[in-house]
């Protein structure tokens, strides 16, 4: 799917790591590892631009069908309390993975 390649490549130039990525029709949920030297909303933001960018770029009738491809809304957490495998099999289990 193209948009899981371009969160893939966004994720890669800030330097991070993508732990679990699943795609849903209204929404993603997005678990990766990143450096403390990068704010939550600067990935969010950074992921958002660029793949909007693009896919308008790639399918023009985005430009005349959807006012924007996403909302400013997003929902970040720490994995702090929960472990890693915790958070990636919730988000394998969204899809029935």
């Amino acid at each position: 799917m193209r948009l899981e390649k371009l969160i893939a490549e966004k994720t890669q130039e800030l330097g991070c790591e993508i732990i679990e990525l699943q795609v849903m029709p209204d929404h993603v949920h997005l678990f990766l590892a990143a450096t403390p030297i990068l704010s939550p909303n600067k990935i969010i933001g950074q992921i958002k631009g660029y793949s909007s960018k693009k896919l308008r770029e790639e399918f023009n009738w985005l430009k005349r069908s959807l006012p924007t491809l996403w909302t400013r809304s997003y929902f970040v957490s720490t994995a702090g309390n929960v472990s890693s495998d915790t958070i990636q099999r919730y988000i394998e289990e969204q899809t029935g993975k």
